[in-house]
């Protein structure tokens, strides 16, 4: 793709924020317990700090600071610092105001229903990038970095910059829908819809996973264990979650 032409610094801020569900049927307050602690150990900030230092190569970008956390009793964050391109600190000093710097951050929530025996991993990821860095490529690979169930990605473009005759451009990039730039073989694994406010540039993707393989939700349970009534009740459960997290309200 040919680069635009620019009267000085492309100032557009673009921001992604990407959250994903990952839904687990837990019986017991010990599986509960058990799931939790798999999730920690699963999904702990080693793991996370290499899908997002991965992400930032992928996006061309360069790792200026990583800072992370695991928390008691569950949970961790990362926070990573980039710019685009190769930046050497004149005089032994980073200054976080400089206009290329950007940074990507994974959070992770798990919990349980008290009730409905359910456990749920939330993820949420953003990534701020300034400049040409697009993140809307890494995308498919965020999607298989985890067993998304639900998913919702919001991308936001701010600011302006200008072309070489002082015209302000608010985008520097042709947009119709996140959708556009997920692979089709993992589309067609969701359910999908778009909510886009293009005079704002602002899109966003709701995904819902179509096939539930109940035995990928059982932790520590076979499913043939089951009797059909007790799966039939389970895959009801699962289903009721789903939707109520993709539609974004309580429904059941």
């Amino acid at each position: 793709m040919e680069k635009l032409k620019l009267y000085g610094f492309n100032n557009l801020t673009k921001s992604l924020s990407f959250n994903i569900y990952d839904i687990c049927y837990a019986k017991t307050p010990r599986e509960q317990k058990d799931y939790i602690a798999y999730i920690n150990k699963q999904y702990n900030s080693e793991r996370l700090t290499n899908i997002l230092t991965t992400l930032t190569n992928m996006i061309g970008a360069k790792v200026l600071n990583i800072s992370c956390q695991d928390y008691e009793p569950q949970g961790a964050s990362v926070t990573i610092l980039i710019a685009e391109g190769s930046m050497i600190p004149v005089g032994g000093e980073t200054q976080l105001a400089h206009l290329d710097k950007s940074h990507v951050t994974v959070h992770t929530y798990p919990e349980y229903h008290p009730e409905t025996c359910l456990a749920t991993f939330r993820v949420d990821i953003d990534v701020a990038t300034c400049g040409e860095i697009t993140p809307l490529s890494t995308l498919d690979y965020l999607i298989g970095s985890f067993d998304s169930d639900i998913i919702t990605m919001d991308y936001r473009v701010r600011g302006f910059t200008r072309d070489l005759s002082g015209k302000k451009l608010f985008m520097d990039h042709k947009m119709t829908s996140i959708q556009d730039y997920i692979a089709a073989e993992t589309l067609q694994r969701y359910d999908a819809v778009d909510i886009n406010v293009y005079s704002a540039n602002l899109f966003h993707t709701n995904m819902m996973i179509k096939e539930i393989d109940l035995q990928n939700y059982l932790f520590k349970t076979d499913v043939y264990e089951l009797p059909p009534s007790t799966r039939l009740a389970i895959m009801n459960s699962l289903r009721s979650e789903m939707i109520e997290i993709f539609s974004g309200r309580n429904i059941y």
